[in-house]
C-alpha cells in the first residue's frame, strides 16, 4: 500500500471544501443542517455528514469521509487488484433534493483513492432537472467549462462526454439529467490533479446557486409536484443500480446512513406512465438528449 504524501493534504482540503459548501448552502436556502460524527467500523478513519432538511433543501446532504481499510473479495475481484486489497478513500459527496419541482436536483462528487501501488483523483458535478429552463442549463454547464478551461487537467469536451455516458439509465435508455462533467483515474500528474480536483469542488456554489435562487419561488401545484416525485424516481433507480459510488460504500462496509444520503425523501412509481403529448412534462424528453450546452448562446 503506498502513500502518496497528499493524503493529508488531500483530507484536509476536502474538509475545508465541504466546510465552504454548507456555510454557503446554508445562507441560501436559510436553513441550518444536521451533522453526525462518525467511525468507520470496518477499518480506520470516518466521516461527517451533514444533512439538510426544510421548505428549499427539502433534503440535501453534505458528506465528507476518509477511509482505510480492505476491499471484499467481490469489490477486488471485480476492480481486478490482484492480492492487495488494501484501499484509503478520502472525498466530498453531495447531493440536493429542492422541494419546488422548479429547482433541480444538482450532484457533485471529489474523490481522491489509493489502492495497491496507485493513487488517482476522481470527480464530477451533474444537474437533473424535473422542469428545465435552458438558460440555466447553459450557464451551468459554462460554469464548468470555465473551471475546466483554467486548469491544465480540466478537459472539458471529454469530460463532458464522460459525463454523458456515466449517468445513463440504461434499463430505460435515457439520460438521468441533462449532464455537467465526470471524470476518474486522474494520475499522470497528481499536484494538478489536486488543484483540479480542489477547483471544481469550488464549482459546486458558482453553478447551482443562482439557479437555485432564481426557481425557488415560483409557484407549483399538485401536477408538478407529482412529476417532480415521479422523475426522482429513476434517481434512484440510478442510484441504486449503477452508480459506483454507492455501490463502493456498500461493498466496503461503509455508513448506511451516509451512503444512502443521496435519496430523495419522496418519490413515486407509477406504472407505465406517459405524459399528455406537447406538455410540459414531454418537453422534458428532448432537454434530456446530450447536447452542446455550453456552446450555445
Amino acid at each position: 500500500m503506498i502513500r502518496s504524501g497528499l493524503r493529508d493534504s488531500v483530507s484536509a482540503a476536502f474538509r475545508t471544501l465541504q466546510d465552504n459548501i454548507c456555510r454557503e448552502l446554508a445562507e441560501a436556502a436559510g436553513q441550518t443542517f444536521h451533522e453526525d460524527i462518525w467511525t468507520y467500523e470496518n477499518g480506520e478513519g470516518g466521516g461527517r455528514t451533514r444533512i439538510f432538511e426544510g421548505d428549499v433543501i427539502e433534503k440535501g446532504g453534505v458528506n465528507f469521509s476518509g477511509l482505510e481499510g480492505q476491499l471484499s473479495e467481490k469489490m477486488a475481484a471485480r476492480l481486478e487488484v490482484g492480492q492487495d486489497r488494501q484501499f484509503y478513500a478520502s472525498g466530498v459527496s453531495l447531493v440536493l433534493h429542492a422541494r419546488n419541482p422548479f429547482v433541480p436536483t444538482v450532484h457533485m462528487n471529489v474523490r481522491y483513492l489509493e489502492r495497491g501501488d496507485k493513487c488517482w483523483f476522481g470527480g464530477g458535478i451533474d444537474l437533473t432537472p424535473t422542469y428545465p429552463f435552458e438558460e440555466d442549463i447553459v450557464q451551468f454547464h459554462r460554469t464548468l467549462k470555465a473551471t475546466c478551461d483554467e486548469y491544465e487537467a480540466g478537459d472539458y469536451a471529454r469530460f463532458k462526454q464522460a459525463c454523458d455516458d456515466y449517468f445513463f439509465i440504461r434499463h430505460r435508455n435515457e439520460a438521468r439529467g441533462v449532464g455537467g462533467i465526470f471524470f476518474d483515474y486522474m494520475a499522470d500528474d497528481l499536484q494538478a490533479a489536486f488543484e483540479f480536483t480542489k477547483a471544481l469542488g469550488q464549482t459546486l456554489t458558482r453553478a447551482y446557486l443562482p439557479i437555485l435562487a432564481t426557481r425557488k419561488e415560483i409557484p407549483y401545484g399538485t401536477r408538478q409536484r407529482d412529476f417532480q416525485l415521479y422523475r426522482r424516481g429513476r434517481y434512484v433507480e440510478f442510484n441504486l443500480v449503477y452508480d459506483r459510488g454507492t455501490l463502493f460504500g456498500l461493498e466496503t462496509g461503509g455508513r448506511i446512513e451516509s451512503i444512502l444520503m443521496s435519496l430523495p425523501p419522496l418519490t413515486a412509481w407509477r406504472y407505465d406512465w406517459q405524459p399528455e403529448p406537447g406538455s410540459p412534462e414531454a418537453a422534458l424528453a428532448e432537454v434530456l438528449k446530450p447536447r452542446d450546452w455550453a456552446g450555445e448562446s
